[in-house]
């Protein structure tokens, strides 16, 4: 079998474990113990070691400038879109978990390992540079975004000026993945990488963050839980922020023509990557402040922590499909027509349904 289409599978099959486990682990408490161990302590050992082992070349620079540009593009995209296709309220918990999610980026766990099997361990290395920006997008921007979403909805009496910038600045300082973020960049600093801390120390992290993969596939097998209607709506989604990802690497091709084929592979394939969980990690922590002080108004919270999980679901079997697609096929999707005309027809394959869907309902309406 094709190792990555083999990796693909065991993805998957981990999610259908968790999924196996329910009656095992029924209670919110286990579902929370395995959230604890995630964010406390598999991710920001990832993160470590990511950080730890990169090396920035300046004629690459335009790798992870180009991720991070994807990133709040998509985020512009998404704040339009979603109420005037979707008809999800700007101001709903919906309309701020997908936003938080959709323009986000996830290449280790949806990316790296076709990269990898394809094209070797060069564009790997490439890939990961490029995750320097999309990282940059997840873990500080995304943070920020979300705190300034939950204390929005705060009373200003409650929180507000300097108050809340204590809060926030508070809340980045003692958050796990924040702290390793900083202890990586004080150690890049001082000309220290992953290779030269000692052995015990790196075997340590190393370890830990080969739990991350398996935890969070099996947190999202035991909490997804879909309804027809949402999933339908992931879909469209989905297939919407392909589409949008085939236009953002057609222009990319198209300004830097002379790029080789592997190259040229890897702008195609990077942004098809799945959703990041980091998003899902913030929408923990506001959900976790928000029992704490009892902010989540009319019981209306901040996020949709399951919606986020439903779309993390399906999002991963998705991009790897479309990794999947654009890899066996040569270099057909190299070729700026051909992207282009692929991501048209995504684009129709999205937005039809939706709105034949909306059509029929107004009609319902008139006749009634």
């Amino acid at each position: 079998m094709n190792p990555a289409i083999a990796k693909t599978l065991s993805l998957i099959l981990l999610i259908g474990v968790g999924f196996c486990l329910r009656r095992a682990l029924p209670r919110p408490e286990h579902h929370q113990a395995l959230k604890v161990l995630i964010l406390n302590l598999a991710l920001p050992a990832i993160i470590f070691v990511a950080l730890m082992n990169s090396q920035m070349e300046r004629a690459l620079l335009w790798l992870p400038l180009g991720a991070i540009a994807f990133n709040f593009g998509l985020l512009a995209l998404t704040w339009l879109v979603l109420p005037q296709l979707y008809g999800i309220r700007r101001e709903s918990s919906e309309m701020r978990t997908l936003m938080l999610l959709i323009p986000s980026l996830a290449p280790g766990l949806s990316c790296f390992p076709f990269l990898l099997t394809y094209l070797g361990k060069e564009m790997l290395a490439h890939a990961s540079i490029a995750d320097l920006g999309n990282k940059v997008y997840v873990l500080i921007f995304c943070y920020l975004l979300a705190m300034q979403w939950h204390f929005r909805r705060v009373p200003g009496e409650a929180v507000g000026g300097w108050g809340r910038l204590r809060v926030v600045v508070g809340s980045l300082v003692r958050e796990p993945v924040n702290m390793a973020i900083f202890m990586a960049m004080v150690l890049l600093v001082a000309g220290i990488h992953f290779q030269q801390l000692p052995a015990f120390a790196g075997d340590t992290i190393t370890m830990l963050s080969a739990m991350m993969t398996p935890l969070v596939l099996l947190f999202i097998g035991l909490t997804v839980q879909f309804s027809w209607s949402q999933f339908r709506v992931i879909i469209s989604l989905l297939l919407f922020r392909a589409a949008i990802a085939l236009l953002f690497s057609t222009v990319c091709l198209s300004l830097i023509p002379e790029l080789n084929s592997a190259m040229r592979m890897l702008v195609v394939v990077f942004p098809q990557s799945a959703v990041s969980f980091w998003p899902l990690a913030h929408i923990s922590t506001i959900s976790a402040m928000e029992r704490r002080s009892g902010t989540s108004f009319g019981g209306v919270k901040t996020f949709n922590a399951q919606l986020a999980l439903n779309v993390l679901a399906v999002s991963l079997p998705f991009s790897a499909g479309i990794s999947l697609t654009v890899f066996s096929t040569g270099d057909l999707f190299t070729r700026v027509p051909v992207l282009f005309l692929t991501a048209g027809l995504l684009l129709v394959m999205a937005v039809a349904p939706v709105l034949v869907y909306r059509a029929l309902k107004a009609r319902e309406v008139l006749i009634s």
